[in-house]
């Protein structure tokens, strides 16, 4: 990394939080805080960054955080650059996961991201979590998403899977029969309820998030209705399926998804088929969904790849913690002859996203410094 790289302070993501001093090419990382849904991690917070500045042997050109106005994360940022005089550049969320990679593996080409994970706020104000980029140091673009959920309820749907597999209903047309698959699972009139939120869309916003695909399928099979803590339904649906493979091996499928219009991967028809399944049978479920899932991710980002002339693809994001769903997808996309990267140092969930958004910041001052804007806004 050029000795001309600008110095940034990155103060890091909501959950699993941690700030990042990004100086000479190299990352000096704060200890990890946890959510900043505590008070005491916020607390902190404020004092890493200090101290974080005070360990800074060059002047700070700029403070990184995330662009999620209300975080105290950004709030923390925007107030020590004001004190500072430096700007404060806002990173998008998946941006900041493929920027990590980059950063850790010292890359200087441009790359596609498959950036997999629970929410991030999206440029356009909608919460994302299932994104195709392209990445370059100081440029970014979003190239598609996962086929849109509808969190019924808002952000309690992330902590009931079964009203994530009743908007996979929604969206296959199924509404109707939301009420009596559930009624006896969550009674009947909370299912009553939430099949007239989705049918209206009444506090009932669209999510491309991976993490609730997971869910979806999860409250399909039955495998978790409700989670107690995150992607307790993912870790269930994965543990099934290995007991699966451990038994069977992993199965050879033909196409199940496919690309969509606006690049848009669809993935309705692998709930479907959940929704479908013969009872009793959840761990050969989960399995089949393991790997039809996995093989579209990387049927996706092989297109991107040829499309784009790149060679490398970074995995970035907590779903990427799910080792079925990563070693498939590298696989499937080595025997393509592209490069495969992930963190390997840094967390690919949100404890590693300081790193990404100092990343970000600083190549955009180092390679434009007389067009820095308050955030990274993709083409």
């Amino acid at each position: 990394m050029s000795q001309t790289t600008p110095t940034v302070l990155a103060a890091g993501a909501w959950l699993k939080n941690a700030a990042c001093l990004f100086e000479d090419g190299r990352a000096m990382w704060s200890p990890l805080h946890g959510d900043l849904g505590d008070p005491q991690a916020c607390v902190a917070l404020g004092r890493s960054l200090d101290t974080l500045l005070a360990q800074a042997t060059s002047p700070v050109a700029a403070i990184a955080h995330d662009l999620h106005p209300d975080f105290f994360s950004t709030q923390r940022a925007v107030a020590l650059a004001d004190r500072l005089g430096v700007p404060a550049i806002g990173v998008q969320h998946h941006h900041a996961h493929i920027a990590a990679v980059m950063a850790e593996h010292g890359l200087t080409e441009p790359v596609i991201g498959l950036a997999l994970d629970g929410v991030g706020l999206g440029t356009d104000g909608l919460a994302w979590g299932g994104e195709l980029l392209w990445v370059a140091p100081g440029d970014w673009r979003r190239l598609g998403h996962l086929w849109p959920l509808r969190l019924a309820g808002g952000d309690v749907a992330a902590r009931e899977p079964w009203r994530m597999s009743a908007a996979a209903m929604q969206t296959l047309g199924r509404g109707a029969d939301i009420e009596a698959r559930y009624s006896s699972k969550v009674g009947a009139q909370a299912a009553r309820t939430v099949a007239r939120m989705l049918d209206t869309g009444l506090n009932s916003p669209p999510t491309t998030s991976t993490g609730r695909w997971f869910d979806a399928a999860a409250g399909a099979l039955g495998v978790s209705v409700r989670q107690s803590h995150e992607a307790e339904a993912a870790i269930a649906l994965e543990a099934a399926a290995q007991r699966w493979f451990a038994v069977h091996g992993e199965p050879t499928l033909d196409s199940v998804v496919e690309v969509a219009g606006d690049s848009m991967l669809d993935l309705r028809p692998l709930l479907a088929r959940l929704l479908d399944w013969p009872d009793g049978r959840a761990d050969e479920a989960a399995a089949w969904f393991h790997v039809a899932l996995a093989d579209g991710l990387a049927q996706w980002a092989i297109a991107a790849a040829q499309a784009t002339q790149v060679d490398t693809v970074c995995l970035g994001g907590g779903c990427f913690m799910n080792a079925l769903l990563t070693r498939r997808v590298t696989l499937r996309l080595q025997r393509r002859s592209l490069r495969v990267l992930r963190p390997q140092a840094t967390s690919c969930g949100d404890a590693g996203l300081a790193l990404g958004q100092a990343w970000a910041v600083a190549q955009q001052i180092h390679l434009a410094p007389g067009v820095l804007t308050e955030s990274l806004s993709c083409a």
